[in-house]
């Protein structure tokens, strides 16, 4: 968070806000990232600017969930995160259920 001081001593604050974000392709399947600006972020995705990109060739691309950050290194750690899950464990997250992802979350061991 940065403080900025405007005139005669009045502060405000000023944020900068990072997601984190999953995509369903066209293909079914997900997509995990991180940005600063969600809006141009997305865009970026239909508009298929870089034929690198893991989306490049599964537009178009849905929304599915998005989480917000005021610092960066919150948001890629919870983009890691996310990543290694399942596809099971992605999709309690984008339906909030909490319950299948607290169970998906249990390690079985066996002896």
């Amino acid at each position: 968070m940065t403080w900025r001081r405007v005139l005669r001593g009045v502060y405000f604050k000023t944020m900068r806000e990072y997601a984190t974000y999953i995509l369903r392709c066209s293909d079914g399947s997900y997509y995990v990232g991180v940005t600063n600006s969600i809006e141009e972020r997305l865009q970026q995705h239909h508009e298929g600017n870089d034929p690198t990109c893991y989306t490049y060739t599964r537009r178009p691309v849905e929304i599915m969930h998005v989480e917000y950050f005021d610092d960066i290194r919150d948001a890629i750690q919870r983009e890691k995160q996310i990543k290694a899950w399942s596809r099971k464990k992605k999709e309690a997250l984008i339906q909030e259920n909490y319950a299948a992802l607290q169970q998906s979350a249990k390690k079985i061991w066996k002896s």
